[in-house]
């Protein structure tokens, strides 16, 4: 009943936002005049700035067509689905307090993206308070509408929690001040259900400690040079199942239950401290960017149990090929949209990505392997090639090809090496 009460409203607001685009302009009222805006969405706030009120959204169809490595049978599959459908209400009240409300609706569920309460009053410090997501890295920092691939580098598999509120809540403090961005937040999170929930004995979730701070002594329209760093850290309890799963950067691995491939890399039983470290470095300039991002992390295993470590690196090459630049944002310390400079032809974007993860040692025999386990190093290269089509401000269209190879780790039948084609469809407001 809630679900069906909730999606009459996203249905009515997402109406508003398109019927606004009559109305747009200031209204004169007995209070504080209106502003109506409704490019990007629909924004409506007093020409005091005391309040606002803005709803945006995202909608993001997808393909993917994958075989070897990323099957059970090495025979191709393939999978459509809505990878997010979102829609996001955000504003101010009384000067100092902003609000955020982002509800995702997926093919058969739906959750809470982000339910946070902030407070601004202590600029340039904000303070924020709910189910808010951390940011380890800067390709996690960038909005999903805005990543260069399809899906995020396979290094953030290495440990998902570092930028996954897991259904718990947090808070978290963030500035921007002259070339620097930092923030830290300690986030309750729950690890799941059932036997390896990440709780305690009295049923009291773990605090995750994440940190991230960003300096950039060059932010300009064209060009920009941007360095940063990450640590994350929890506390997990005796017994913990703790395994690494990736994806390998397609996503619709999981979205196939009958034939899609998601390998056990590595894991082992918890007992002790969960710890991360990130360095992050990209430089753009006119056209042309590079980025790269080194991830490791350690885990403490019960006694019986070896260790977890595991290390991972990417490197990114992307060019625009009608001449625009990224834009960039410090406050948040990461990229942006490309705004097309043509309105008839749009802007187009081609890039190469490449990913290497590798689980060190591991107290969990990854899939398939066959061996001694403190000789296993499941790792898997991922090289990604795409283009971009950004039609519009509102519209992006994405092709993706995949090759990856892995070590120590195969499929069902036997392999140890798979090519995937991704598709995405994009529209935003």
């Amino acid at each position: 009943m809630i679900r069906k009460h909730f999606a009459g409203f996203a249905a009515s607001a997402l109406a508003l936002a398109v019927s606004a685009q009559a109305f747009a302009g200031t209204v004169t009222t007995d209070g504080a005049d209106l502003v109506i805006k409704t490019k990007g969405g629909l924004e409506v706030g007093t020409t005091d700035k005391e309040f606002s009120f803005k709803i945006n959204g995202r909608l993001q169809a997808d393909a993917d067509s994958f075989d070897g490595f990323y099957t059970q049978n090495g025979e191709r599959a393939d999978e459509t689905y809505f990878r997010r459908a979102r829609l996001e209400i955000s504003g101010v009240a009384f000067t100092d307090w902003g609000y955020t409300f982002h509800r995702n609706f997926g093919n058969d569920s739906s959750d809470w993206h982000e339910l946070a309460i902030h407070y601004n009053g202590w600029k340039p410090v904000q303070v924020s308070v709910g189910r808010i997501n951390p940011t380890f890295g800067l390709e996690e920092a960038v909005s999903s509408k805005w990543i260069t691939a399809i899906e995020r580098s396979a290094i953030y598999d290495l440990a998902p929690w570092l930028n996954d509120h897991e259904d718990g809540e947090g808070i978290r403090v963030r500035t921007t001040v002259g070339m620097f961005h930092g923030e830290a937040g300690a986030y309750r999170q729950d690890g799941g259900d059932g036997v390896d929930m990440l709780e305690d004995e009295d049923g009291a979730n773990n605090t995750s400690f994440v940190l991230r701070g960003v300096i950039a002594p060059i932010v300009e329209k064209d060009q920009v040079l941007h360095l940063g760093a990450s640590f994350g850290q929890r506390d997990v309890e005796e017994g913990y199942l703790e395994r690494i799963r990736p994806r390998l950067s397609v996503r619709g691995t999981t979205e196939d239950s009958a034939n899609g491939n998601r390998a056990t890399f590595g894991g082992t039983r918890t007992d002790g401290t969960d710890q991360a470290w990130g360095l992050e470095a990209a430089y753009m300039i006119g056209p042309f960017s590079v980025q790269g991002e080194y991830l490791t992390r350690t885990v403490d295993a019960m006694e019986g149990f070896e260790d977890l470590e595991a290390t991972g690196y990417n490197v990114q090459l992307a060019y625009t090929l009608t001449g625009e630049s990224r834009s960039y944002k410090l406050d948040g310390g990461k990229f942006d949209k490309i705004k097309p400079e043509n309105k008839q032809i749009g802007a187009w974007e081609v890039f190469y990505r490449f990913d290497d993860i590798t689980v060190d040692e591991t107290g969990v025999a990854p899939s398939g392997y066959v061996g001694a386990l403190d000789s296993a190093e499941a790792g898997a290269k991922t090289h990604t090639i795409g283009v971009n089509w950004y039609a519009n401000e509102s519209v992006k269209l994405s092709a993706n090809y995949l090759k990856t190879s892995v070590d120590d780790v195969v499929n069902a039948n036997g392999d140890d090496d798979g090519d995937a084609i991704s598709l995405r469809a994009q529209y935003v407001f």
